[in-house]
């Protein structure tokens, strides 16, 4: 129940992704036996989750899955506090799983993935009890597979985008979806490679600059069957990913070192380092999902297995060289490596059926035992063993009176973590801070249905964040200077949140929220100045309260040329008109331990713009005041940046192509400054974050081209979402 399912509140960004009626139910109309099937939904928002329809956008699945990830409004990814949604910490699933990565490699996994791959994303904003308490404030589960039709079907996507800053970087990618079923058997298989030349620059307060130069390599596969055992179902799932990553880094600085001339007496001196780190990642899981159905279509009982193996390797080499005022230079090699393994083991049962209760009402129950190794080494020298075994039940009730639907839950874990770590300078081992506590996590949601397609829900959960095996590695990840130390802690504590939130929707695409967290032992990144050193790790804050405030406005131009009345009525398609869609986001973070706190607007403005020729035109603006993140704040706006995009369908729909710019002004920086320490540690980044390039996605033609669209049958298992995930098969 490893905690990569980061938290994701993330419901905003919908009109600019809406391509259906909003009171679109899918319409069939039978031709001869053959069943045509109207478009999907580009988005659509339901109590507990968002979900948005990547298949389709261009502006969306035109770049890596990290690139699309950015685009959606309320959505921040930084360094200092990784990926956040409207405040909140994201866990990340993907195809209903905790991909049990974080941080850095959390980052390439996505960076590697292209985003035409992603079918669509679920931002599930309120997690109920059936969900592991592990899944804090919110969670962004990315759907990749494809839906399975009869008859063999095939889908290819491809992309090229470069920049241009210093010299010419190439990025490219291209990958193929197969899938076939018939009425006993089915299956699909997907794979894709991407390339992407980058460069990253960094400037740690007035000790270090550091300029790298980055060539990544990533491939990936899927594959699944699906066996139909007359009303019941089995799936079985495989998952690999492999990254090879070269970095080649020089820096300069300041550092403190002994006089060879005389050991006795430390020296100030300037350093050159020269090198080059490698980093490569593989990631194995396997799935087994037993279905059983009964008479009662709302009725169902799964049996789930998932095991999953993720390996990290990093090399670096490096030469430092020293200039000492004595005029003396010496020249020093660094040359060292560290590896990490984690094996996670999930088995679960859940089983629901319908009672009556009030006019309507439903009763889920289940269980789960879940567990995590971790080891790292150092050189070939252990100095890691943690291990974390959680075992939980739940509850929930779902029913309904009139306008109004409740849902109450609760479910109960119980955890036992522990582990050792090697102190290397005593070489004697530690045991870790312990965490064996049994905890019980209710949740509650009322929601009042104002009027058709207008809703108002308060919300109530207690969740929990478990410390991912990135915050706690001791080992460095990145290439590091002879003055710079980036590390984990094996000793950071889970985090409880307390989330209570209030939301009024309307018609799929508008909204206006508040929510309010209190976090105790919330873990973030720490950064201290002690001379001419700077170190980096993870601690954790006691307490803190988070509050966030969102609203999303849809604006179709249509208001300026029909009446009101009619335009208020929703009935026409979103993709056929043009609007601008406005969000904005204010964050605050109240910590005691600081004194200078501000709060952060996001604002965000998306536009469709239908032209001559079915050309479709969509630029996105995304700014940020300067403010706080935990002990960090802003000396320039984190968010800053002009994207544009031109589409157009060829053959049918089948082909479509898409030319595209990011961040156009090239205006994109993370800049940030300490505001916990005596004097303030300056914190810059930036990297080419302006590209172009051009997308293609090809629909190759079926043998049955009216055949119905199924079920998908990769597992995507989301107890909650009755749109196609594997929990909803053969109903």
């Amino acid at each position: 129940m490893k905690k990569t399912i980061i938290a994701l509140s993330f419901l905003g960004t919908v009109f600019t992704y809406a391509q259906e009626k909003t009171n679109n139910q899918v319409k069939e109309k039978q031709i001869e036996g053959v069943t045509i099937t109207q478009t999907k939904k580009a988005v659509e928002q339901k109590a507990d989750r968002t979900i948005f329809d990547f298949s389709e956008q261009p502006a969306l699945n035109s770049g890596s899955s990290l690139e699309g990830i950015k685009k959606l409004p309320g959505m921040v990814v930084t360094d200092i506090a990784g990926m956040m949604y409207q405040g909140k910490s994201l866990q990340v699933y993907m195809d209903g799983r905790p991909l049990n990565i974080s941080t850095n490699d959390l980052t390439a996994f996505l960076e590697g993935m292209p985003a035409s791959s992603i079918e669509r994303i679920e931002v599930v904003t309120q997690p109920g009890a059936e969900f592991p308490a592990t899944s804090g404030g919110a969670i962004l589960n990315i759907i990749t597979s494809k839906s399975a039709k009869s008859y063999l079907t095939a889908t290819y996507s491809g992309g090229y985008r470069f920049s241009d800053y210093d010299k010419f970087r190439n990025k490219f990618n291209n990958s193929i979806a197969l899938n076939s079923k018939n009425k006993w058997f089915g299956w699909q298989f997907s794979a894709g490679q991407n390339y992407n030349e980058s460069f990253g620059s960094n400037e740690l307060d007035d000790v270090s600059k550091g300029f790298n130069d980055k060539y990544g390599r990533s491939y990936f596969a899927k594959a699944a069957t699906t066996f139909e055992l007359g009303m019941d179902r089995l799936l079985l799932n495989y998952d690999f990913f492999n990254s090879n990553n070269d970095s080649y880094n020089t820096s300069e600085g300041v550092a403190v070192r002994k006089n060879p001339e005389n050991l006795n007496i430390p020296e100030v001196t300037r350093y050159l380092n020269d090198g080059k780190s490698k980093n490569k990642n593989y990631r194995n899981e396997f799935t087994a999902t037993y279905q059983k159905r009964f008479d009662d279509k709302n009725q169902k009982l799964d049996f789930k297995f998932n095991y999953s193996n993720f390996r990290n390797n990093f090399d670096q080499n490096a030469i430092n060289t020293y200039y000492y005022l004595s005029g003396n230079s010496l020249g020093e090699l660094s040359d060292f490596g560290n590896t990490s393994t984690q094996n996670a083991y999930n088995m679960r049962v859940d089983y629901s059926q319908p009672i009556k209760l009030l006019e309507e009402g439903k009763i889920s129950i289940g269980g789960m035992y879940d567990k995590l190794n971790f080891k790292t080494d150092f050189m070939g020298i252990d100095n890691l063993d943690y291990q974390r075994q959680t075992a939980s039940m739940y509850t929930e009730l779902n029913t309904k009176l009139k306008k109004f639907s409740f849902i109450a839950g609760l479910r109960a874990e119980d955890y036992d973590i522990s582990g050792k770590s090697l102190n290397l300078e005593s070489e004697k081992w530690d045991d870790l801070r312990a965490f064996k506590k049994f905890q019980l996590f209710p949740n509650a949601s009322i929601q009042y249905d104002i009027a058709k397609l207008i809703y108002f829900n308060l919300n109530y959960s207690r969740k929990i964040t478990l410390p991912s095996t990135g915050q706690l590695n001791p080992n460095n990840t990145t290439f590091q200077n002879p003055n710079v130390n980036i590390s984990g802690n094996p000793n950071v504590q889970p985090t409880i949140f307390n989330n209570f939130e209030a939301k009024l929707s309307a018609f799929n695409y508008g909204f206006i929220s508040y929510n309010v967290s209190k976090v105790s032992d919330q873990v973030m990144m720490y950064v201290e100045k002690d001379g001419y050193n700077i170190s980096q790790t993870n601690v954790n804050i006691s307490s803190l309260t988070q509050h966030s405030f969102n609203i999303a406005i849809p604006v179709p131009l249509m208001v300026f040329s029909k009446p009101l009345s009619e335009v208020m009525k929703f009935d026409f398609n979103p993709d056929k008109i043009n609007f601008l869609y406005f969000y904005a986001g204010y964050q605050f973070q109240n910590i005691k331990e600081i004194t200078d706190q501000k709060g952060m607007w996001f604002f965000n403005v998306t536009g469709q713009f239908l032209l001559p020729k079915g050309i479709k035109f969509a630029p996105t603006f995304s700014y940020s005041t300067k403010g706080n993140y935990y002990f960090f704040q802003s000396t320039q706006p984190i968010m800053n940046r002009v994207n544009v995009n031109l589409s157009k369908k060829f053959d049918g729909d089948r082909l479509t192509v898409s030319l595209f710019a990011d961040d156009i002004f090239n205006s994109s920086r993370m800049n940030f400054k300490t505001v916990n320490t005596p004097s303030p540690i300056y914190l810059n980044n930036r990297w080419d974050s302006r590209t172009f390039g051009i997308s293609v996605n090809y629909k190759i033609p079926t043998r049955n081209k009216l055949a119905k669209v199924d079920q998908n049958i990769l597992n995507t298992e989301t107890p909650k979402d009755d749109n196609g995930g594997v929990l909803n098969q053969g109903q």
